[in-house]
């Protein structure tokens, strides 16, 4: 074990035994910290300065994409007229490890003039500002893992997962899903596997079908129209019933053009309902070794959707 490896893997148990005391340490205060909010019909407003500010930016961010309006507010923006943003509808949540943050002053007292609800998270329960806070987020005293005692190491990361739980107990109490997630994160790579069927689908006229007794002739150049390199089949009260596909086509090839779609085609083809992710359907064309899924509801073809479709918005 290398010196360097010795040092992370020292600073990673340290912050791991940090977390521990965390969980440990969890009161009635967070309880009412997160009754606080949803009863907070405007945003929560996080703050913080500092490295403190930089887990606050995090904290705002999962709190934002998860369900719970919120907004990263700058303390010494906020002295410069930033606390315009701040209405009586919010709530805030500042983040001081020390509870002493000077640049915090003015915010803190422009939430107690006009009655605004401060949490405060702080590992010293006497700072100022868990005097001054409504509900104290309290962070256990736990040495820093820098092994000087002044990086902020151990008490970010304690910081970092309070509001994590925070975020997560708001999302179990609002019942928020996946498909709730995609609504606030439709770009990235989550976004792409949250992407629904009914996304990426093509749908009306550019689908390729044809009925059972279509002449092959036809139902060729139906696929060369369409460029999917597939046909659906669909029988009289619009059923998809089968489908024909390159392989379709070369096992036929002999007296192909005097055959109908119905002697050519596979039938009961697999398909996919427009509201399943696209992540499932590339996992059904890889699992089939096809290149495409016709979408049905109820049995008849409303989408088609491509592997390409899938690997162009990052699936795959």
């Amino acid at each position: 074990m290398s010196r360097y490896q010795d040092t992370a893997r020292r600073v990673i148990t340290q912050e791991a035994q940090a977390l521990g005391a965390l969980a440990d340490s969890l009161d009635d205060g967070f309880d009412a910290a997160v009754t606080k909010i949803i009863d907070t019909t405007g945003r929560v407003i996080v703050t913080g300065i500092g490295k403190s500010g930089h887990i606050a930016r995090k904290i705002a961010a999962t709190l934002a994409s998860t369900g719970t309006p919120a907004q990263f507010v700058h303390p010494a923006e906020a002295s410069h007229g930033d606390l315009g943003m701040i209405t009586k509808h919010d709530a805030v949540l500042a983040i001081s490890n020390s509870g002493e943050a000077p640049e915090l002053a003015n915010l803190i007292a422009y939430t107690r003039r006009f009655g605004i609800p401060l949490i405060g998270m702080t590992s010293r329960p006497n700072s100022a500002l868990a005097k001054q806070s409504d509900i104290v987020l309290a962070l256990p005293k736990f040495p820093e893992a820098c092994g000087t005692g002044v990086v902020p190491t151990s008490s970010t990361t304690m910081t970092l997962a309070l509001g994590d739980a925070l975020g997560v107990a708001l999302m179990e109490h609002r019942s928020f899903t996946a498909e709730h997630f995609r609504e606030f994160h439709p770009g990235g790579k989550l976004g792409a596997q949250l992407s629904l069927v009914s996304d990426l689908m093509h749908t009306d006229d550019a689908l390729p079908l044809v009925s059972p007794r279509t002449p092959m002739a036809d139902t060729l150049l139906e696929i060369t129209k369409k460029d999917f390199g597939v046909a659906g089949i669909v029988n009289e009260h619009g059923t998809l019933t089968g489908i024909i596909t390159d392989g379709d086509l070369r096992r036929n090839m002999a007296g192909l053009l005097d055959l109908t779609a119905a002697d050519v085609m596979t039938s009961d083809p697999t398909t996919i309902r427009a509201d399943a992710l696209a992540e499932e359907a590339v996992k059904i064309m890889d699992s089939h070794k096809i290149t495409c899924l016709f979408v049905t509801d109820t049995d008849k073809p409303i989408g088609l959707i491509k592997i390409h479709d899938c690997l162009r918005v990052g699936l795959g």
